[in-house]
């Protein structure tokens, strides 16, 4: 039989209400699905919401950054309840923790320490960080899991720090043009292995560049992906429209209906 429950949301205690929600969900005539969940099993849509709250924010449009960061908020209760049933902690515990964190790394705020800029904030930050003994090194612990073209670009943000850098975006250039040259030989003379290592290389030299430029790469990558997928399937709408399929057309062929494409939207 079905629970008739009528939940009233408190706008004072929102989280509260969410939580309610929850239990509901894991209890007893809860949802079955709910029910076999663990912080193992939802990991996965962790990124995926973060994602599309990143899409969200990416378009400026602010009701759908309100239900992205609404699903976001939901996933992220639902995993602390889950390590509230296993007693490892609770809300209330993670709270204060951040509570802590925040006032701690913050002494030019909340202390009597002073930082005129951003980039000496985060050079305090950072030895704060030190003295918690969260790392042993400038590089902290960047995720592992992180887009691979962004985690290249955090890591050569944090190198630069402490000036392991290039002073100049255009001092980057020749190391291109040598990575490049690199990659060309492994391929010539190499094994799949040494032209992995040369291509990985490039690809980090294409990030430093890229946070030289201030660009960030993930960013201008989905951009250029986003460009190619809109003139692709213009392609593909443009073809049919002349009675054609691109799977009967050879390549120079293509070539020309592309160039069509892209002078369409000049």
């Amino acid at each position: 039989m079905k629970k008739n429950i009528d939940f009233q949301f408190n706008t004072k205690a929102d989280l509260s209400s969410l939580y309610e929600i929850i239990t509901t969900l894991r209890g007893e005539g809860g949802c079955p699905w709910d029910k076999k969940q663990t912080p193992e099993t939802l990991k996965k849509y962790l990124i995926e919401e973060a994602y599309e709250v990143y899409e969200a924010i990416t378009k400026d449009l602010a009701d759908e950054v309100k239900e992205e960061l609404g699903d976001l908020l939901f996933l992220i209760l639902f995993i602390i309840y889950l390590y509230e049933e296993r007693k490892d902690f609770t809300l209330k515990d993670l709270v204060h923790l951040s509570f802590q964190k925040m006032i701690r790394r913050h002494p030019h705020v909340f202390g009597e320490e002073v930082a005129k800029s951003a980039e000496e904030v985060l050079s305090k930050w950072q030895k704060i960080k030190a003295k918690e003994g969260k790392s042993d090194s400038i590089l902290g612990n960047i995720p592992k899991s992180l887009p691979a073209l962004q985690r290249a670009y955090r890591i050569g943000e944090r190198a630069a720090r402490v000036g392991f850098d290039w002073e100049d975006p255009k001092d980057l250039f020749p190391k291109l043009e040598e990575e490049i040259r690199e990659l060309k030989e492994a391929f010539l003379q190499g094994t799949k292995e040494e032209i992995t290592e040369e291509l990985g290389d490039l690809l980090f030299t294409v990030a430093n560049l890229s946070r030289k430029l201030n660009i960030n790469p993930e960013e201008a990558l989905k951009a250029t992906l986003d460009k190619f997928e809109r003139r692709f399937k213009e392609m593909e709408k443009t073809a049919k429209e002349k009675g054609l399929s691109l799977e009967s057309l050879n390549l120079e062929e293509m070539d020309r209906l592309w160039e069509e494409i892209k002078e369409k939207e000049k």
